[in-house]
């Protein structure tokens, strides 16, 4: 078992070995964030931003880790929001290795203009109780940057996953239980139809439960899950995989 300096150590490896890449694909300018949802940039174990101590940008002087509103206005980063797959950038398109419409509302048509990039990779990291990351490989110079990606995107892929992955465990986030949760196959369907909007009594009624066993079911699920309401609960046990998309 890795202790809290292992699992640092761990990500300072993968913070190396996601540089290096972008190095070799022609792709140096790198970006990354372990969790969108936090306006706080991602940070060593030190508290200092891998923007200013591992990756450079293609301006210099943007600081752009400083702008609390950058996984709101990204086209980037609201694209890893909607794709697990990694996609690239250029001329203005997004584009993966099949055609999806989850892309193609994207307007990209600033990015050259505002940011300097000409051509991107970008690595999307959706891990369990929906917390999301990425990392973007980037260059001021146009590239055949499809090329690149058809022979390297699975590669960075696994990079950006294990950079999220390790860095998320090793900062401690996220901060509810670390360990496995089981929950029941009554507190599962319980969780589902609650998730679907019915109400306790409607669930009673569809599962031939008593109002008050419907509410020890979810109370118990919510337990499990660290939750603090209803909401939460629904919340976390979609983002672990217990109750599906509708």
């Amino acid at each position: 078992m890795l202790d809290e300096n292992d699992g640092w150590a761990v990500t300072a490896a993968s913070i190396e070995a996601v540089r290096a890449a972008g190095i070799a694909h022609g792709l140096p300018f790198i970006a990354a964030q372990s969790d969108l949802g936090d306006p706080e940039p991602m940070c060593d174990a030190a508290g200092r931003p891998y923007a200013e101590t591992s990756f450079q940008w293609v301006d210099p002087a943007n600081h752009y880790w400083r702008n609390r509103r950058l996984a709101l206005d990204s086209p980037f980063l609201h694209a890893a929001r909607l794709t697990a797959e990694p996609f690239h950038y250029a001329e203005g398109y997004l584009r993966s290795w099949r055609p999806t419409a989850l892309l193609d509302g994207i307007d990209c048509s600033r990015v050259a203009s505002t940011t300097g990039i000409q051509a991107a990779i970008i690595a999307p990291a959706h891990l369990p109780r929906g917390m999301v990351g990425a990392v973007v490989w980037a260059a001021r110079d146009p590239i055949d940057v499809a090329a690149v990606f058809d022979r390297h995107a699975e590669h960075l892929h696994a990079l950006a996953l294990k950079l999220v992955a390790s860095h998320a465990e090793a900062s401690g986030r996220p901060r509810h239980a670390a360990e496995p949760t089981a929950l029941t196959r009554r507190e599962v369907q319980c969780l589902r139809w609650a998730a679907a909007g019915k109400t306790d009594g409607e669930i009673g009624i569809i599962l031939s439960l008593s109002v008050s066993t419907v509410r020890f079911h979810l109370r118990n699920a919510g337990a499990k899950l660290g939750a603090t309401g209803r909401a939460q609960a629904i919340q976390t046990a979609a983002g672990l995989g217990f109750v599906g998309a509708r």
